[in-house]
């Protein structure tokens, strides 16, 4: 049988319908999000919080966000670019950032609720798998619940999202997850190794990365880990910096916006073009025409002259 075109005619397109516009651009996974997004109607229009993990070259963004017909509202947010506030100066993309991130960003959720005392969270974490409980007290408020929002990206085992993951849960929210994408997870025997995601979680794998890399290559290491030498930042005070992070972060994760040393509103205005008024205008036009017509004379004259 030959080849048949198929020819698409004008009732097809006149039944198109367009893609939503993030779908053409390919920014979101509207699958995903109406599981994400829809509340059962028993709840009687409670929110329904989504922790949105996104990962960019130089930063990895945390948000607690909940949808509403009007579009998406942002209840807390944290960026891994706060971390050197806490002490954490290198490797603000790695996967012990995440950790910090997702901390910071739940220990800023609880603490605007009001939560933060009820729900403290691991804070000492070995690496087992744990979920927020309800508080002991009688008449205790529920603990909060967010669901994890990976956006498009891969979940692979032992993928920075679960990093945030595991730090947003053990700083006191609770989000449901097991532990079969954490990095020590066995597939074939079905258990975790709690050691390996406790070197994640303090920065070990970093560490032991470092010293392998000065054995074997050290023009390399000098190169690769040039910003954690020049401040005398060794493979020994990983473990240590990330431990001060974490009790720094429970102290204090309230956002504190940084100083601006130049007023860029005042540098704006500088280039703005002021707006003319009617008259304004009107008398620009008479000094045009005045001057063309000088322009005009004056080439007159030089006419006659010659």
């Amino acid at each position: 049988m030959p080849f048949v075109k198929k020819l698409k005619s004008d009732a097809y397109f006149s039944r198109f319908q367009v893609k939503y516009r993030r779908r053409r651009e390919g920014k979101t996974d509207y699958y995903a999000r109406k599981r994400l997004v829809t509340q059962a109607k028993n709840k009687y229009n409670a929110p329904k919080y989504r922790l949105v993990v996104r990962f960019t070259n130089r930063d990895i963004i945390c948000q607690i966000i909940y949808a509403r017909l009007q579009g998406d509202f942002v209840l807390t947010a944290a960026h891994s670019r706060e971390l050197p506030r806490y002490g954490i100066n290198h490797g603000l993309t790695n996967w012990a950032a995440a950790y910090a991130t997702g901390l910071l960003c739940a220990r800023r959720a609880l603490t605007k609720l009001g939560l933060a005392d009820k729900y403290e969270g691991v804070t000492e974490p070995d690496g087992t798998l744990t979920h927020t409980e309800i508080a002991d007290e009688e008449d205790a408020p529920r603990p909060f619940k967010a669901y994890l929002d990976v956006g498009l990206k891969r979940t692979s085992t032992g993928s920075r999202l679960f990093g945030a993951l595991k730090g947003a849960s053990d700083g006191g929210i609770y989000i449901p997850h097991n532990d079969k994408r954490f990095p020590g997870y066995d597939t074939e025997s079905k258990t975790l190794d709690a050691e390996v995601l406790k070197k994640y979680i303090y920065g070990g794998h970093v560490a032991e990365y470092m010293e392998s890399l000065e054995e074997e290559d050290d023009e390399r290491f000098k190169k690769q880990f040039a910003t954690y030498l020049a401040d005398g930042v060794g493979s020994d005070d990983i473990e240590e910096i990330y431990t001060n992070a974490h009790a720094a972060i429970r102290e204090d994760p309230t956002f504190k916006p940084t100083e601006k040393t130049t007023d860029w509103k005042a540098e704006t205005l500088k280039y703005a073009t002021k707006k003319l008024t009617h008259a304004e205008r009107k008398a620009n036009i008479a000094v045009k025409i005045e001057k063309f017509k000088a322009g005009g004379a004056a080439a007159e004259e030089e006419e006659d002259d010659e």
